[in-house]
């Protein structure tokens, strides 16, 4: 794990990354976006609100595309028969990659996170803590679903072109399957609402949307009808619960799955 976390910070890509989350809150702070309002959120709950909208645009696709070659790209290039060589074990060489990836990934976004919380409280602004801490909670767990999603096509794939065009295939799929294309399969296929948003429900990118969304607005009014079923079924603290522990349990799932084959295959 050690080895995989010197590595990372070596990499440029970790910096650019790390400078983008940063950079990205130190311009809303220049831009005055804690000034403005929207649904009564002004302040900093304004600010991680749009932090958490950005997050969910840039993680996903940044966890699948670094972390698919974690596997794959060290059995092409030999390093995996150096390190198996070591006293270290299929699944600690496994699982020690996941969790260095997975603080490399977390840390400089939690770091953001929590500067501009700090950067507020130093200013005199209210500071959401408790937002904060379900905000923190949600990249957790969506940063840890899809590093065990990447994991385990990087275990699985023969070659790191064909791991790095699933990813971006698999991503198109998640966001094409977002609020808009299961409103047309409403309307096109006439399946019933329940169904439909009950499918939409197993898209961690929906889910985490939905999340953030019914932080941001307790009536999801944003969502339309969808809000009615949604609140209808669960509770808005059930649901922030789900949100949290389902993106969990699929990317753990993955993740066995991976590590699952990655010491019952023949990996070399």
């Amino acid at each position: 794990m050690n080895a995989d976390i010197y590595q990372s910070l070596r990499s440029r890509w970790f910096w650019v990354y790390s400078i983008l989350f940063g950079g990205f809150v130190a311009v809303m702070f220049a831009t005055g976006i804690t000034e403005s309002q929207i649904i009564g959120f002004v302040g900093l709950s304004r600010l991680m609100v749009t932090f958490m909208q950005v997050s969910m645009v840039i993680l996903p696709i940044y966890v699948l595309i670094t972390t698919v070659r974690s596997v794959v790209g060290d059995r092409e290039s030999n390093v995996m028969e150096y390190m198996l060589s070591l006293p270290v074990s299929f699944s600690g060489y496994f699982w020690g990659k996941f969790a260095a990836k997975f603080l490399v990934t977390y840390i400089p976004v939690f770091i953001a996170l929590f500067g501009a919380a700090l950067w507020g409280s130093l200013t005199k602004l209210d500071v959401p803590w408790d937002l904060f801490m379900l905000y923190s909670a949600l990249l957790a767990a969506m940063i840890f679903c899809f590093l065990g999603i990447s994991m385990f096509i990087s275990a699985v794939a023969h070659s790191q072109d064909l791991a790095i065009s699933s990813a971006f295939v698999l991503w198109l799929l998640l966001v094409a399957f977002l609020d808009l294309i299961l409103m047309g399969l409403l309307l096109k296929l006439r399946l019933d609402a329940g169904t439909v948003i009950g499918i939409g429900m197993l898209n961690p990118l929906q889910v985490f949307r939905t999340a953030v969304l019914v932080l941001f607005d307790p009536d999801l009014t944003v969502m339309g009808a969808a809000s009615y079923f949604i609140l209808d079924t669960v509770s808005r603290e059930l649901f922030i619960v789900f949100a949290i522990a389902y993106p969990i349990l699929l990317g753990g799932l993955f993740g066995w799955l991976g590590n699952y084959f990655f010491n019952t295959k023949d990996i070399l």
